[in-house]
């Protein structure tokens, strides 16, 4: 239980984060660092207890690498969708009366970015938290925090930046993206997490 509840506060924190330096001005364009490293704090905090996931296409990578019970799965996902909706709803209170758009997104741009950087998250957590030769390092955290705000940077513009259907549920809770387009993140990030859990365990054959 206790980990189930690291991933929720990890998640709602990440969530928090991003809305709060997204929506009405908020921090402009140093966002995508307070992004990451608000991520790479919470994965400071409770990396040692849940694995520090925040993310449902992080688990399931982390799953498909053998590294995540099945038991745990529908559990983790659960606690990271309810962290990101309740982080949208308290980013709904903060910023009360600012005028929100959604974001208009190409298709197939979209789904592209999404992909791509999914897969660099779920590639860098697979290689830096649950290889043997990166066992025990200090560094993990932030490696992972700055492959979201490298990505946030990148294709921020393109995407939203998601990376995370948890983020993908909040972001449109509070309004920065269409229910419309919710499909998109789900199958880009999805199958980001799950081609990066593949290709890591092809290039790593012995784990």
């Amino acid at each position: 239980m206790n980990k189930y509840l690291v991933e929720l506060i990890g998640t709602f924190f990440l969530v928090l984060t991003i809305g709060c330096t997204v929506i009405d001005k908020g921090a402009g364009p140093f966002a995508p660092i307070a992004i990451g490293a608000s991520l790479m704090v919470m994965i400071f905090a409770g990396g040692h207890i849940s694995g520090g996931h925040y993310n449902p296409a992080v688990t399931l990578g982390v799953w498909m690498r053998g590294k995540c019970d099945t038991k745990d799965v529908a559990p983790y996902w659960a606690s990271q969708f309810i962290g990101a909706a309740l982080a949208a709803g308290v980013v709904k209170f903060f910023k009360a009366g600012a005028v929100v758009t959604p974001a208009t997104l190409q298709t197939v741009p979209a789904l592209l970015a999404e992909f791509l950087f999914t897969f660099a998250l779920v590639y860098v957590v697979l290689n830096t938290a649950t290889a043997k030769g990166t066992e025990g390092n200090s560094f993990y955290g932030l490696a992972i925090g700055m492959t979201v705000m490298t990505g946030a940077f990148a294709v921020g513009n393109i995407s939203g930046g998601a990376f995370n259907p948890g983020v993908a549920l909040g972001i449109t809770i509070m309004g920065l993206s269409a229910w419309s387009s919710i499909w998109l993140f789900l199958v880009a990030d999805f199958l980001g997490g799950a081609v990066a859990a593949l290709i890591f365990k092809f290039v790593n054959p012995v784990t």
